[in-house]
């Protein structure tokens, strides 16, 4: 049986509606996992539930995070945050990380993981981080429009073998002060951290750019879905046994 990977819900307030980006779905399947959008709910006990069958959780992108998580007033560039999804990832997260479970973060996703375990934000680019480098461009979205540098010593240089790499952007959040639980894993051309991990954990890793869109274009993209996957099957077999 291949890994079930829980896949953190879209949120449409204005539609009331829960929704998903093909991209995360496949590029999951792709790499060998069965992808599970998960409900909106930060209950415990039924988190606690989820993350029984689960073998690794996804945290997607979606709205800004709440400055209050990481003790700033929100500024007036910054997005409405969803309190549910603030809510719940704190739950899934905590759970998750006392687990050891593979967690994989995707824009928000890097966003939300550092601001839970101390971080800061830049909760807008355009006015508190100014930069030529494009961080939020236009469609098509696999397209890479900068480059980050890879941490030599890091697992990703590892995995990817290369110092330097082409990413796609959309984001106009980002990780100003990294938590001390996070290590970097590549910067930016602008000194932005982009991928960062947890070296006390088997697999937390999160990107600011974006794999989901590039997965099917870009092997890189493909090997941090397969990687993920390759960490969760091995959870599944403890599961299983």
């Amino acid at each position: 049986m291949r890994p079930i990977i829980g896949i953190v819900p879209l949120v449409d307030e204005t539609k009331d509606s829960l929704w998903m980006l093909p991209g995360y779905m496949d590029g999951i399947t792709d790499a060998g996992g069965i992808p599970v959008m998960l409900p909106l709910t930060s209950d415990k006990e039924k988190i606690e539930e989820l993350l029984d069958i689960a073998s690794g959780i996804l945290l997607t992108g979606g709205q800004d995070v709440n400055p209050e998580i990481y003790h700033e007033e929100r500024r007036p560039e910054c997005g409405i945050p969803c309190a549910e999804r603030d809510e719940m990832e704190s739950e899934l997260l905590r759970q998750a990380l006392e687990r050891d479970m593979p967690v994989l973060g995707i824009c928000r996703g890097i966003q939300f993981l550092n601001a839970y375990l101390g971080g800061t934000l830049y909760q807008d680019l355009n006015t508190q981080h100014p930069t030529a480098t494009e961080h939020h461009q236009k469609p098509p979205y696999d397209v890479p429009v900068h480059n980050v540098s890879i941490q030599k010593d890091s697992s990703l240089h590892k995995l990817l073998g290369t110092d330097t790499l082409a990413v796609n952007s959309y984001h106009h959040q980002a990780i100003k002060e990294k938590a001390d639980a996070l290590e970097a894993m590549a910067v930016s051309e602008d000194g932005l951290i982009e991928a960062v991990r947890m070296p006390d954990k088997k697999f937390v890793w999160a990107f600011q750019w974006h794999p989901e869109f590039s997965y099917k274009s870009d092997i890189s993209s493909r090997k941090i879905f397969e990687e993920f996957i390759r960490c969760c099957e091995k959870l599944h077999k403890n599961i299983l046994t």
